[in-house]
């Protein structure tokens, strides 16, 4: 995310003079605790997979503007390199207790609002398959077209509603090519380090270089299907870009089909602080060629995969709504104008008076821990690695960070993934959280070592890595509660 410091001339004035910052959708409703969807594991193997997919490009692309996401503010797209889609695939333990849903986006994000109405709209898809419940990820598209708004002509808006109709239709076209998809098989579980590909551009360097592959292999010896997940912001065409891709996923996804028949779906991991592929292309048409070979090169780690364990057929998760605390002055006001299409929670007890409704989920597919995150996670949250008293912005030393998130799950290979079923942007440690003491949230801080700080001015606030921290927390009581009861 890299639109809001231009924001700062436009909406100063706006808050200035109103103000407040507008009036709110709803008061704040009590959110209960979530049961976990739990059964014992079985002995069972034997998974129903299926997958579908379905283009997410707009009809008029080359008569209408369409805004590039994830860089600069009003860049039109003048083509296309490769076609944004919309990927789901359905799973199911066999259990009796319905289906689960994964679906990728190919885009920077999409918020809990628009995620919610297109869940609403599958009511009827969930009551007569059983479906028991459905994620929307985003891989965090940086060639995509906007769906947050925050990437057009501001003061108006870069979001497209009849791209937004267009999004919702590929989900749903999706998820029900994947449910008539299905087939009977196995699932493999396969790790592989990928060491030479990514970079962390902010300090500490922590971040998980592991490519991660559920491998279904049907009974029937047809397709199979990829459930991949790694940690890499989708921007290696970066900011000189003004073409629609789906940046190297298109080609990871690519390759694996030449090289296997296999279709696939892939997901990010823990991508804030700020994770990327290691790129030397310094020309446009280098930049393309070197993307798509990004995307290759990953496939081909991907399928140097051998050590697989088979999985028992069994898929526990529990989804747990919460609210953070919004004090980001300038996404608030984007709200207020519309720029952004969130709904605000009035609260005396918040700093500016504003909360946002978010969620977090937690699944097991046997031995696999999975925790779906909104945002962008530093990967010292989840990791550990944080930095010292010595070496941080607000000299303040780890102990003022949460417990790392594999610590509280208790599982070293945690697999994370981000941009889940929402986007509230970075989500960072609170000893390295700094903000410009003249223009919070709108200009970058500089810290006592000289280092940058514009993650800052693309997150809702400070508490957001605690209160995650607390949910997940909380959430993992639930299970081992409820793991306790039915022992």
């Amino acid at each position: 995310m890299k639109p809001l410091s231009l924001v700062t001339k436009l909406m100063t004035g706006y808050l200035k003079s109103s103000g407040k910052l507008g009036a709110v959708f709803k008061t704040v409703p009590q959110i209960a605790t979530a049961d976990f969807d739990y059964m014992k594991p079985s002995k069972n193997t034997t998974f129903t997979v299926g997958f579908g997919k379905a283009p997410m490009m707009p009809e008029d692309i080359t008569k209408k503007k369409y805004y590039v996401a994830g860089y600069n503010i009003n860049n039109p797209a003048t083509g296309i390199l490769d076609t944004l889609y919309a990927h789901a695939i359905w799973i199911d333990d066999n259990t009796g207790r319905g289906g689960v849903v994964f679906v990728s986006l190919d885009a920077v994000g999409l918020l809990k609002s628009d995620g919610d109405i297109i869940k609403e709209s599958l009511r009827d898809f969930m009551n007569e398959t059983g479906c028991r419940s459905i994620n929307i990820l985003c891989t965090h598209d940086h060639a995509g077209i906007d769906t947050m708004g925050i990437w057009g002509p501001l003061p108006k808006t870069g979001r497209s509603a009849e791209f937004m109709t267009t999004v919702k239709q590929a989900i749903i076209t999706a998820v029900k090519a994947a449910y008539e998809d299905r087939r009977g098989g196995k699932l493999l579980l396969g790790r592989v380090e990928v060491p030479d590909m990514q970079e962390d551009i902010r300090t500490p360097v922590v971040y998980s270089n592991i490519l991660t592959r559920l491998r279904f292999v049907p009974n029937d010896k047809s397709r199979e299907i990829h459930f991949v997940n790694f940690a890499s912001h989708s921007e290696s065409l970066t900011s000189e870009n003004s073409l629609i891709s789906a940046d190297f996923p298109a080609y990871f996804r690519e390759r694996i089909y030449e090289k296997t028949g296999a279709e696939t779906i892939y997901f990010v991991g823990a991508i804030g602080g700020m994770i990327s592929m290691r790129s030397h292309a310094k020309t446009m048409p280098e930049k393309i060629e070197g993307t798509k070979e990004l995307g290759r090169q990953l496939a081909d780690y991907a399928l140097t995969i051998k050590d697989e364990v088979e999985l028992k057929a069994n898929i526990n998760f529990i989804k747990q709504e919460f609210f953070v605390e919004a004090e980001n002055i300038v996404l608030m006001a984007a709200a207020q104008l519309s720029i952004l299409h969130t709904k605000k929670y009035n609260s005396d007890e918040a700093k500016l008076g504003y909360l946002l409704k978010t969620e977090i989920s937690y699944f097991e597919i046997d031995e696999l821990k999975m925790l779906l995150l909104p945002g962008e996670t530093f990967p010292e949250l989840v990791y550990g690695g944080y930095l010292s008293e010595e070496e941080s912005a607000t000299g303040l030393g780890p102990e003022a960070n949460p417990t790392p998130l594999i610590e509280i799950v208790g599982d070293p290979n945690l697999l994370v993934f981000n941009l889940a079923n929402d986007e509230i942007g970075y989500i960072l440690p609170p000893n390295d959280f700094l903000l410009s003491k003249d223009a919070p949230y709108l200009d970058r801080a500089k810290d006592r070592h000289g280092r940058g700080h514009y993650e800052e001015t693309n997150s809702v606030g400070p508490k957001t890595a605690v209160k995650i921290a607390q949910v997940v927390k909380e959430i993992m009581e639930t299970v081992n509660k409820t793991k306790s009861a039915n022992s």
